[in-house]
């Protein structure tokens, strides 16, 4: 099970419901990204995840198909994340309180695990694609082309200044859902430099014993919860 951080009005029963919900999107999401689960943090959003336009429509639709929901395509851009999508999903179906969905041991119909398509493990986002988005962000700001940015200039060479900066960062934030500030420009001057860092920081953490019990210090994840995660994760 994975952690949804419980609404103040949110009954144990459809908490429980929307945390199977959760896990749900995220085992549609791996599926389509030939991944498995647990290599998908489902806080990261779904560009950071590789998640195209493409394979969002193939997403969307295995989605509704899996869980009786009703999303629509266009929802992936006010609900960036698995989490999010899941509290959006779930108001999308019937009045009826949500009934547990089958447990990721036992899923109807599912394929063989050796016989599913797997890719390698990921244990950061592709640097190379990284690059790719600050590139059209900066020159979105420089009103230029991304061929024209030279990964390995300093950005006060590029033309940006303290201003410039403060934008390039704020959408370098709103793509990836980070929180980066401005120092981060000085110890990080170049192209290739910030997009080693953002792939490091958005490296899919691990759900070790530490971090799950971080989860249940906080109130956003039950013992019971914390148990079945740890054993499906080792």
């Amino acid at each position: 099970m994975l952690s949804v951080p419980p609404r103040p009005d949110a009954p144990e029963g459809s908490l429980l419901a929307l945390v199977n919900l959760t896990a749900e999107v995220v085992a549609v999401l791996a599926d389509v990204l030939q991944l498995k689960p647990e290599q998908i943090d489902p806080r990261q959003t779904f560009r950071v995840l590789g998640l195209d336009s493409m394979l969002a429509v193939e997403f969307v639709a295995d989605v509704n198909r899996r869980c009786g929901t009703s999303v629509r395509v266009g929802a992936l851009a006010d609900h960036p994340t698995p989490v999010a999508l899941a509290r959006h999903a779930s108001s999308t179906l019937p009045a009826a309180p949500l009934a547990p969905l089958a447990s990721p041991a036992s899923p109807p119909s599912a394929e063989p695990e050796d016989e599913r398509p797997v890719a390698d493990a990921r244990t950061a986002p592709d640097v190379l694609g990284v690059r790719h988005v600050l590139k059209e962000e900066l020159a979105a700001l420089l009103a230029c082309s991304p061929h024209d940015i030279d990964e390995e200039a300093p950005f006060r060479l590029l033309g940006v200044d303290s201003i410039l900066g403060a934008e390039f960062l704020a959408a370098v934030n709103r793509v990836y859902g980070t929180a980066e500030r401005g120092p981060v420009l000085q110890d990080h001057p170049t192209v290739a430099a910030l997009a080693a860092r953002l792939a490091r920081t958005l490296a899919p953490r691990p759900w070790d014993v530490d971090s799950v019990l971080d989860f249940v210090r906080d109130g956003r994840l039950g013992i019971d919860e914390a148990v079945t995660l740890l054993s499906q994760h080792g």
